[in-house]
């Protein structure tokens, strides 16, 4: 056979209709749409993509980089993706989540795994019923893989005193952030398609910019917070964290809906929608008007050369950026508006959160920190006290009530005036997102001294709490020491769909998410598409 002839035939096999049509794609790099249409076609299972997933917790949670994110894992996964496979032969699919893998942050309520906040203070807990949005995820078909670690009591860092630390899949030595870091790191290393996190004061964002993924804090009232053990309602939410602004998209149509349970809800009534897929146009950055918020620039010159490399490819796709500096009284305040109303809320809502579970749990705040006080060693198998945490304890027991006019003033004045100034630099420059970098400085190393140069990121995050604002949170590069950074798209009240089109925009033009060095693929996770 000739050279030419032999070409001629190599060439004819792949174009051919069965080696065309052998597409496939890598387990980290599928999308929630992807995995949906694969599964219709045959060529993937639920029960596969459990089977995959739990082979990457096997080899990288308690192995390999030990990234000691997992705390449970549901020992029905692989029996409840059985019995969605065979449902969606038998009567088709529930929804894209259908046999979709999902992590969630171990303080959405579960009815039959524990739910502990990562304290040894609740371990064993399950309980009466799942949260609200947990409830909508089962009922779309999600699979509940695993609940994983968190900062305890969604406060401090990556650090819990049931689970232990959990450690960054691009750096092992360096944090995930808290609160959600277990989220985060199990979402970088594709252990689940999904996950579920909660932002109280930037809690979604900063796992999700310092685990290289995507992530969703939602306006305030979007989402239920039923059955989400409380920090301060007046900022808490739950948010989707994912490797693709698209998975975002698809998960938050599922969870929205107004829950009689949450009055927050109420607000978004006629403003939430049910598929947000629909504004996930690349061309979104053609035309928008986008507010630079440079004030959270200049801590970390590699952070802030991501930054200005992304703004310059959104000029390329065809935006307009206009730099906004917020007042100095605003930034200077921000943080003592936060204390305000963060710690005296704590004592009392998670005195109602108490209320609803099974007898031998402390019922109060000041019985969680009487307990603490006699864990002060460590046990065999790693769980052990949390020093840190359970010193905020005791200042959010002195921090005052609710009826202290340091709370009333920045609870009733202080926020709206936050919200006014935020809303009206929307208004003044016209514009469809304000973006910054969502954290100013690259990740910490986990055993930094707080006062270290470089720990410790500041960060403009809190500002959407205490405006109950939406902000997205998409992958913009790397630092030359191969760390991730983030950039935040921060809209108006109930603007998700805005800021969804134009994060997928940027996503699409720089993709630049990244599998992490130290969770590598593994064998068989080539997915075949058709």
């Amino acid at each position: 056979m000739t050279i030419r002839l032999a070409r001629a035939l190599t060439i004819a096999l792949l174009l051919s209709p069965a080696m065309a049509g052998a597409q496939t794609v890598d387990l980290d790099a599928a999308t929630i749409q992807q995995l949906s249409a694969a599964m219709d076609a045959g060529t993937v299972t639920s029960e596969k993509l459990v089977q995959l997933s739990l082979a990457r917790i096997d080899a990288y949670d308690d192995k390999g980089p030990l990234l000691n994110a997992v705390l449970t894992r549901n020992a029905k996964a692989l029996e409840q993706a059985r019995a969605l496979d065979a449902e969606r032969k038998a009567k088709g699919k529930r929804s894209l989540l259908h046999g979709i893998p999902v992590v969630l942050k171990d303080n959405f309520d579960t009815f039959d795994l524990p739910t502990t906040g990562g304290s040894i203070l609740l371990e064993g807990s399950v309980p009466p019923d799942d949260a609200f949005v947990v409830k909508k995820l089962r009922e779309a078909g999600a699979i509940i893989l695993a609940k994983v670690n968190l900062s305890e009591f969604a406060s401090g860092g990556a650090f819990s005193s049931l689970g232990g630390q959990t450690r960054n899949p691009h750096d092992p030595l360096r944090t995930p952030s808290g609160s959600s870091g277990g989220t985060g790191a199990s979402i970088a290393a594709a252990f689940a398609t999904l996950g579920l996190g909660t932002d109280t004061g930037g809690s979604v964002r900063g796992p999700s910019t310092s685990n290289g993924i995507v992530g969703l804090k939602p306006t305030l009232g979007l989402l239920s917070r039923d059955g989400i053990i409380p920090l301060a309602l007046s900022f808490d939410t739950g948010g989707p964290m994912a490797r693709s602004v698209s998975d975002i998209a698809v998960a938050l149509g599922v969870m929205t809906g107004v829950d009689p349970a949450d009055a927050a809800t109420s607000k978004s009534d006629g403003k939430f929608e049910t598929d947000y897929t629909k504004h996930l146009n690349a061309g979104a950055l053609k035309g928008a008007r986008i507010g630079v918020a440079r004030d959270f620039l200049g801590q970390d010159q590699e952070v802030d050369w991501v930054v200005e490399a992304s703004l310059a490819a959104m000029r390329a796709a065809g935006a307009t950026l206009v730099d906004v500096r917020f007042p100095k009284w605003l930034l200077d305040a921000k943080g003592e508006f936060y204390t305000a109303v963060r710690y005296p809320e704590f004592p009392v809502q998670i005195q109602q959160y108490l209320a609803t579970l099974k007898p031998g749990f402390p019922k109060t705040l000041a019985e969680m920190s009487e307990r603490s006080d006699k864990l002060v060693s460590t046990r065999p198998d790693g769980a052990g006290p949390n020093a840190p945490r359970w010193n905020l304890f005791k200042r959010e027991l002195a921090s005052g009530t609710m009826t202290d006019p340091r709370y009333t003033s920045v609870h009733d004045f202080g926020l709206p005036l936050v919200q006014a100034i935020l809303d009206g630099t929307f208004t003044a420059n016209m514009l469809d997102a304000i973006v910054y970098p969502t954290s100013s400085r690259r990740p910490e190393f986990i055993n930094a001294p707080p006062d270290v140069p470089g720990g410790g990121a500041a960060s403009g995050s809190n500002l959407a709490n205490l405006s109950g604002f939406p902000d997205l949170i998409v992958p913009a590069g790397f630092t030359t020491d191969r760390l991730p950074v983030g950039i935040s798209f921060v809209g108006r009240a109930f603007t998700e769909g805005k800021i969804l089109g134009l994060g997928y925009a940027f996503e699409q033009a720089t993709k630049a998410r990244r599998l992490p060095a130290h969770t590598p693929a593994l064998p068989g996770e080539k997915l075949p598409l058709k």
